[in-house]
């Protein structure tokens, strides 16, 4: 299956079952998967803290960096989430972790 490349647009406040937080660059889809994921226990909430987010060049570096790395599920309908478990993006040292703090610092986030 060839997966569609996905736009980032906005960002998110992740709380793991733990406690932790961590915010992650997203879009609508990917949020409605993190919504689903809170319903079926393998996150405690997220939250949507800034939509539509400046489509800078860190943002298409890190953009690039999701669609390129990972498979970007779906929500046709609740039954095709087929991951049993949440996966919480790595950033990687270097242009990757620059673009996402670059990301999130020009959006007075963090």
């Amino acid at each position: 299956m060839n997966q569609q490349y996905e736009e980032l647009d906005l960002i998110e406040e992740i709380t793991r079952n733990d406690n932790s937080k961590y915010f992650e660059i997203s879009n609508i889809d990917q949020n409605g998967i993190a919504e689903l994921a809170v319903d079926r226990g393998k996150i405690k909430n997220v939250r949507i803290l800034q939509l539509n987010i400046p489509r800078t060049t860190a943002l298409v570096t890190y953009e690039k960096y999701i669609n390129k790395t990972y498979q970007l599920e779906t929500l046709t309908n609740e039954e095709d989430w087929k991951n049993p478990d949440w996966v919480e993006w790595e950033k990687p040292k270097g242009k990757i972790l620059d673009a996402y703090k670059m990301i999130l610092k020009s959006n007075q986030i963090g």
